[in-house]
């Protein structure tokens, strides 16, 4: 007999949907967290991040309330005031977290948990549960290369606390974390410097989204300094000197490195238990995210497939219908909405144009404009959209925007895609005018085909 039905390891947004629908189902329920329930999103990612953004996004909104006709003079940013206003928030969202938790009926371990067995998990405490069901839900950790003062820079996890601003930042890393802190500090007053060692940023996205934020970054004013990387770092007069490559030195306040992040197994007694990791320490899961051990599954970022926040709650709620609900269900992958909180903002759904062309026939559709607001504003940044259409079937494969509320506007974009609207079902949808998104029905001839 078993102390538990399940017992999860980790609190973050996957884990806690899991642990809460098993509860609610009358299982017993136990989960383990050893630092904050919330997970990555809600205490050191997306939430205070999109704080930041907030923040950064006053900059523009006051400068461009000129071209409408209110004086704003003294206008200035109170990090401090800032910091207290986010750290409020965070901490709401986290009793919301554990009250739900608790009325759920899971019984909450605010220890380390790490698996001895295929049925049992040992707390930092020493106590043992041992339960049917173990999911493993520990979400990612930030990866920092080991060079010379590699223990100099900070992480996404340490940035939202720091005691002030930095007067000059280095952001390393070309991924869309890199560039949404470039952009949130460009928008806060500092100067920024980021390094890539490739030859453009966010790879895996669409080429003409990679282009049109990059130009937009740097006409932002973020020295973006491509196919550059740090081979070393160490403290000058209290500021901290970055050596690259080709043995240049850039002196900055702050170095924040965001260049991936890896699944957190560490410690957990995972391959101890037969659990079979890729290698980048990714647990391997099939598509019910079951292990090479039956009564061990795992969702989320550690497994690696994608990590997004709510595909991890999908794919908790997933794990919980297929095991207690005897209803074997998957959780599906293809077609998610994203939004990427760059200085402008991306949203994006279904196929880039290049994984397309590989695929089928397509025509392709762009659209570059000021929006009114900007006009009026003097603000020269343009907003992009684009739409990836099937030659043969007219079918819109996949929707890029750039620009201001395009992450609002990709959630319903992303409905259309994943209903497999046509490009005639666009061109029969009355524009609502004034709008930037109106332009998503109203472009009427490919730009290219491919």
């Amino acid at each position: 007999m078993f102390d538990l039905d399940l017992f999860v390891v980790g609190g973050g947004s996957g884990g806690v949907r899991a642990a809460r629908m098993a509860a609610a189902e009358g299982f017993r329920v136990g989960l383990a967290e050893e630092y904050r329930l919330g997970g990555t999103c809600v205490i050191r990612g997306c939430v205070p991040k999109k704080l930041m953004v907030n923040a950064a996004d006053f900059s523009d909104s006051f400068a461009d309330s000129r071209g409408f006709g209110w004086d704003h003079d003294g206008a200035r940013f109170d990090w401090q005031r800032f910091r207290r206003s986010k750290d409020d928030e965070i901490a709401r969202l986290e009793r919301i977290y554990r009250t739900n938790l608790e009325v759920s009926g899971v019984t909450i371990h605010d220890q380390r948990g790490r698996l001895l067995d295929a049925h049992t998990v040992e707390l930092a405490d020493g106590t043992r549960k041992s339960a049917k069901y173990i999911l493993i839900a520990t979400g990612g950790r930030p990866h920092v290369p080991d060079i010379p003062g590699s223990e100099l820079a900070i992480t996404s996890n340490e940035i939202f606390d720091l005691e002030r601003l930095p007067e000059h930042v280095l952001i390393v890393g070309g991924g869309y974390i890199a560039c949404e802190f470039s952009g949130i500090f460009n928008g806060l007053g500092c100067k920024v410097t980021q390094f890539y060692r490739g030859k453009q940023i966010l790879r895996g996205f669409d080429d003409d989204i990679r282009s049109h934020v990059s130009d937009a970054m740097v006409a932002r004013g973020v020295d973006l300094e491509l196919r550059t990387n740090v081979t070393a770092i160490r403290t000058e007069r209290g500021r901290l000197e970055v050596t690259d490559a080709e043995g240049a030195g850039t002196v900055v306040d702050a170095v924040v490195y965001a260049t991936g992040r890896k699944p957190n197994t560490r410690g957990l007694g995972l391959e101890e238990c037969g659990v079979a990791l890729g290698g980048n320490g990714s647990v391997v899961v099939d598509s019910h995210s079951q292990t090479a051990v039956p009564s061990i599954f795992a969702v989320g970022d550690v497994t690696d497939r994608l990590n997004l926040t709510p595909v991890a709650i999908r794919e908790g709620a997933a794990f919980v219908e297929t095991i207690f609900r005897s209803n074997p269900t998957e959780a599906d992958h293809h077609d998610v909405p994203t939004a990427v909180f760059t200085r402008p903002e991306i949203g994006t759904v279904g196929l880039t144009e290049a994984e397309a062309s590989g695929k089928t026939a397509i025509d392709v559709y762009i659209t570059r404009f000021r929006p009114l607001s900007a006009r009026i504003a003097g603000r020269e940044e343009s907003t992009m959209m684009k739409l990836i259409v099937d030659k043969n079937t007219t079918n819109v494969l996949g929707v890029h925007i750039v620009g201001p509320g395009a992450a609002e506007m990709i959630q319903i974009a992303g409905i259309a895609v994943k209903m497999r609207a046509t490009k005639d079902d666009f061109d029969r949808t009355v524009a609502v005018h004034p709008t930037a998104a109106e332009e998503l029905v109203t472009m009427r001839e490919p730009t290219r085909t491919a």
